[in-house]
């Protein structure tokens, strides 16, 4: 989670980092982010319950969906497949590279990067 968020600022990202899907959930209550960057193993809830609640979340204010990445140390087509389809727009396996993450963030919300 750290190195991931330094390497995002040192491109220039503005990036709120948190340890749980709570605390994203709630950061996310507290302010939208430009795009969502989320494991999907995550303790107690997982990235998919997370953006499930996110989306319902955006569905009652009347929000577009934000931009949303899975990570994962699944890797495979069956699991690109299940983050696709729980709404994320992309799935990168772990370890991800940074400049597969930067293009994927610069494709998803080319006017920030």
């Amino acid at each position: 989670q750290h190195a991931v968020s330094r390497m995002l600022a040192r491109y220039g990202a503005d990036v709120t980092a948190v340890g749980s899907a709570a605390d994203a959930y709630e950061a996310f209550s507290a302010a939208a982010p430009d795009v969502l960057l989320s494991d999907i193993g995550l303790p107690n809830e997982d990235g998919y319950e997370l953006l499930r609640r996110i989306r319902a979340q955006e569905a009652e204010r009347g929000l577009e969906p934000t931009p949303a990445i899975a990570l994962s140390a699944f890797a495979g087509a069956a699991h690109r497949q299940r983050a696709l389809t729980a709404g994320f727009q992309e799935h990168l396996a772990k370890p991800a590279r940074i400049a597969d993450l930067i293009a994927v963030i610069r494709r998803l919300i080319p006017s920030r990067m």
